[in-house]
């Protein structure tokens, strides 16, 4: 039986992501406004553009540059398959950030690395997840900046965020520790890419910005929890969308719900 979902978020807004299992679908030659990665999980399929003519197969990714028509069609019954469709102006404008003079491929780029497949489907998975915005923007900044959908390996070592920097980018993110901070404000405090920018300060510090914020909310929420403050006013206060993002935030890291840990000291 054939199952399509679709993932998308107004608060993403230059992302959009399709999962099809045991599609039968057909497409003729076409064309997106934006940049397209695909990725082949079951089955194959084969990929025309041009004069291009490829047999996919299960872990082939393939990068569609926008206004490049093409069509991907079944080579048997059915196959499953992945598609992350990617604002052109915002992949560009990413990529420059980190390297000014590098354009994006003008034809498809196909490629069959096991590494590359599987960074994909991790970055799917978390889109498709109920995970935080903040995290999901991090995860694609990371993704589209590390270039391995256009068949370039990751880069190993992460750039170093100087440490006068790193203390003021800190100090904000404990200032305003229940407040959403926009990545670009802190990566321009940081003087990097955004990309670059969250490698560094996970590399510094073992999280990403997001994570160490969301860390400090549930530093303070121990605190609010022992001074017997409710679940609801501590959710609120301390940023958190609602009481069960708390609740799924606070036992990943403390590994017991909020109120099994007040009840402990009651």
């Amino acid at each position: 039986m054939s199952d399509t979902q679709f993932w998308r978020d107004a608060q993403l807004p230059y992302a959009e992501s399709r999962r099809a299992v045991h599609s039968r679908a057909c497409y003729v030659a076409h064309t997106h406004d934006t940049v397209s990665i695909g990725a082949v999980d079951a089955g194959g399929s084969i990929f025309t553009s041009g004069d291009q003519r490829h047999s996919l197969r299960p872990g082939s990714l393939v990068m569609v540059p926008a206004h490049c028509a093409h069509a991907c069609n079944p080579n048997a019954d059915a196959w499953s398959y992945q598609m992350l469709h990617l604002d052109a102006d915002w992949t560009a404008a990413l990529l420059r950030e980190s390297d000014p003079g590098a354009p994006l491929p003008r034809q498809a780029c196909i490629g069959d690395a096991p590494s590359a497949y599987r960074r994909f489907c991790q970055l799917n998975e978390l889109l498709f997840s109920d995970a935080a915005c903040a995290d999901k923007e991090a995860a694609l900044v990371l993704y589209v900046g590390g270039r391995s959908w256009l068949g370039r390996p990751p880069r190993a070592v992460a750039p170093r965020l100087p440490a006068a920097r790193l203390q003021r980018v800190v100090a904000l993110l404990r200032q305003a520790s229940n407040q959403a901070l926009p990545l670009a404000e802190l990566a321009a405090m940081a003087g990097m890419s955004r990309y670059q920018f969250i490698r560094a300060f996970r590399g510094a510090t073992g999280m990403t910005p997001h994570a160490y914020q969301l860390d400090l909310r549930i530093v303070q929420a121990r605190r609010l929890l022992r001074d017997g403050h409710s679940l609801s006013r501590i959710a609120h206060d301390l940023g958190f969308a609602d009481q069960s993002h708390f609740q799924r935030a606070f036992k990943q890291r403390v590994a017991a719900t909020p109120g099994m840990y007040r009840r402990a000291g009651a």
